[in-house]
């Protein structure tokens, strides 16, 4: 198998706080891999050194064999990393068709004095940009919200629509923090289908965090477990789910 991303030893300190501690990990091309733990396990932590977010304190991140530790937000987004959050951010005073066609300008290449002055590239560019904006909206359901403001859309709505705006980003790696939050029992199925459907559609490899154990076990092709900061069981969902040091994480001694 063809390793995507790499963590390798990576440590995260915020004083004498160690939210990641020494983790490796690695993320195979083409699959499903999920990150469960307790709360405060440093699950979105990592998340956030993966995406540029927060810096590492020690260690090292690459995608695709190139080193990309250290690069700001917008530089490993353009390399393919996108990444929901567990609270939604999204840009609530504009249109859900504006939220999309937002995360694609990342990939515009007409530059800002060609949209001001209409050239026709530019207006190819943003005619592309609709068409497949429209695309994201439908695949996820929200064609009918697409002049709504994000703020004013239903939770679940929103959670949607900030995976249209990922999606748009054309990831090879999509990050994905906590989808099923939220999300009654029938919702929560139709994401795992969901997954699995832009796994297949846009040939992705997926890493989430997800509290719902039932849906990482059933959805995920590996799993990692953190406990207060540490990897304490890396395999596929049958063994971790079986681990002495995961079940003693999640139930006590």
């Amino acid at each position: 198998m063809t390793v995507l991303l790499d963590v390798h030893d990576m440590t995260r300190q915020f004083g004498g706080l160690v939210a990641v501690n020494h983790v490796s990990l690695h993320v195979n091309e083409g699959e499903i891999f999920g990150l469960i733990g307790p709360n405060g396990a440093g699950k979105t932590t990592l998340f956030n050194l993966m995406t540029g977010l927060t810096p590492p304190t020690s260690g090292k991140l690459s995608h695709r064999g190139q080193v990309i530790t250290g690069l700001a937000p917008h530089a490993i987004a353009r390399r393919g990393i996108a990444r929901t959050f567990q609270n939604v951010r999204l840009f609530g005073n504009q249109t859900a068709l504006q939220n999309v066609l937002i995360a694609q300008h990342i990939h515009g290449k007409s530059g800002m004095l060609a949209s001001v002055l209409g050239t026709k590239r530019a207006r190819s560019e943003a005619r592309e940009a609709h068409e497949r904006a429209m695309d994201l909206l439908k695949l996820t359901g929200l064609t009918y919200h697409q002049d709504s403001e994000a703020r004013n859309l239903a939770y679940g709505d929103q959670r949607r629509l900030e995976l249209a705006r990922a999606l748009a980003l054309r990831p090879n790696l999509l990050l994905l923090d906590e989808p099923a939050a939220g999300l009654n029992p029938a919702e929560k199925r139709s994401l795992s289908d969901f997954i699995r459907r832009i796994r297949q559609e846009f040939a992705l490899t997926i890493l989430l965090i997800e509290h719902h154990v039932p849906l990482v076990m059933g959805l995920c092709d590996r799993v990692a477990v953190l406990n207060f900061g540490e990897l304490i069981a890396l395999g596929n969902p049958a063994d971790v789910q079986h681990d002495p040091a995961v079940i003693e994480a999640y139930l006590g001694a």
